[in-house]
């Protein structure tokens, strides 16, 4: 059996606690419908099937999909605690969360958005197309 050892959580001298990935992990299972997988080899967590948050390998830094327009806020709000994904991804709004300067009531909210955009988006359903009134051409065979 595995043990690990123990490490106090740290405290901000406002007596608010600092995040650890098990904190993302259990912030990110109590959104509605949400299911822990793995991506990568790392977890994810989903929602309808769609990816909504990740905690990176390194165990120090865990991923929410933002929109743009969110990550900028959080980025503007939180600079040490908040960044783009690297490339595509992140200009999409997927946002880099540094786990140890982050406290819960903000992971929280970031979490909460990107549940939200994840549910949105998945309810977004295409129109269907028209059919025509006019009779198909088939092609004739020669």
């Amino acid at each position: 059996m595995k043990t690990e050892k123990l490490v106090p959580r740290e405290h901000s001298t406002s007596g608010l606690t600092r995040m650890r990935p098990d904190d993302f992990r259990r912030i990110a299972l109590g959104m509605k419908g949400a299911v822990e997988g793995e991506h990568m080899g790392h977890p994810d967590f989903r929602v309808k099937a769609r990816i909504f948050a990740t905690i990176h390998p390194d165990r120090q830094f865990g991923m929410v999909k933002l929109t743009p327009d969110q990550q900028q806020q959080f980025i503007h709000d939180h600079p040490k605690t908040f960044a783009p994904e690297s490339g595509a991804w992140g200009r999409a709004g997927c946002t880099s969360v540094r786990l140890d300067s982050v406290y819960e009531e903000t992971l929280g909210e970031a979490m909460t958005l990107a549940w939200q955009n994840t549910i949105e988006k998945g309810q977004v359903r295409q129109p269907k197309r028209k059919r025509s009134t006019r009779p198909v051409r088939r092609s004739r065979k020669r």
